[in-house]
């Protein structure tokens, strides 16, 4: 594979990851009273502190994907981020049959979300990024 392709499809890599939790970060605090309802109904403490928090690792480590900076730390972030989101709001294993499907669809397409982010993990944001200028 040649490096503008692996560098081009780096930068796809990132922007389709952007494109699940920008927007997903924008909605919570756009909609914050109800994202702080929604922790508080899996029985998480500090639900309130736990919102700010998710909308600050989504939509910052979201422009840090986007630019290429700092993207081994933001893929990490999200990726522990998401990892324990799948645990507290897509348990199917706790489930009843009825809701269990799509919870156990939710939990898996997150673990392969994960998979991707510690990609970028390993292996950077390529050469289309701030931080190939360093």
């Amino acid at each position: 594979m040649t490096p503008s392709l692996q560098n081009a499809l780096n930068l796809a890599a990132r922007l389709f990851i952007v494109a699940l939790f920008l927007p997903a970060g924008i909605g919570k605090l756009t909609g914050f009273d109800g994202t702080v309802g929604y922790i508080a109904s899996v029985g998480l403490p500090l639900a309130t502190v736990g919102a700010a928090l998710a909308v600050v690792v989504e939509i910052g480590a979201s422009l840090a994907l986007l630019a290429g900076f700092g993207t081994r730390i933001a893929a990490a972030v999200l990726a522990v981020f998401t990892l324990a989101a799948s645990v507290f709001f897509h348990a199917y294993w706790a489930m009843p049959a009825d809701q269990a499907y799509v919870n156990q669809l939710m939990f898996f397409k997150n673990i392969a979300v994960t998979g991707g982010l510690l990609m970028l993990v390993a292996y950077g944001a390529g050469r289309w990024s701030l931080d190939a200028r360093s």
